[in-house]
């Protein structure tokens, strides 16, 4: 049961990464007149994309071994997150 509870919470931490993520970027990385003129559809889209970059660097951490502490796991969700959100809008 534990590994059920340790899986759901990686889960929910990872999605909380991307979102967040894809929120800030899409917000915060754009210029002034492209924000007048943002959607709410950009900004599902941006934080789905978000997700997707989480999930990625979630599991490339994993992958590399990075298992003695699950913070740096998130820390290369977040990494992987911004990674694809930044090659997603072509910068």
């Amino acid at each position: 049961m534990a590994i059920i509870t340790t899986a759901v919470a990686n889960l929910v931490i990872i999605l909380i990464i991307g979102i967040v993520a894809g929120l800030l970027f899409n917000r915060y990385g754009q210029t002034w007149f492209r924000r007048q003129f943002a959607t709410r559809h950009t900004d599902i889209t941006s934080s789905l994309v978000g997700i997707a970059g989480s999930f990625i660097g979630f599991h490339i951490g994993v992958i590399l071994g990075l298992l003695p502490s699950p913070l740096m796991l998130y820390i290369a969700a977040a990494i992987g997150a911004v990674l694809v959100l930044w090659l997603w809008r072509g910068r």
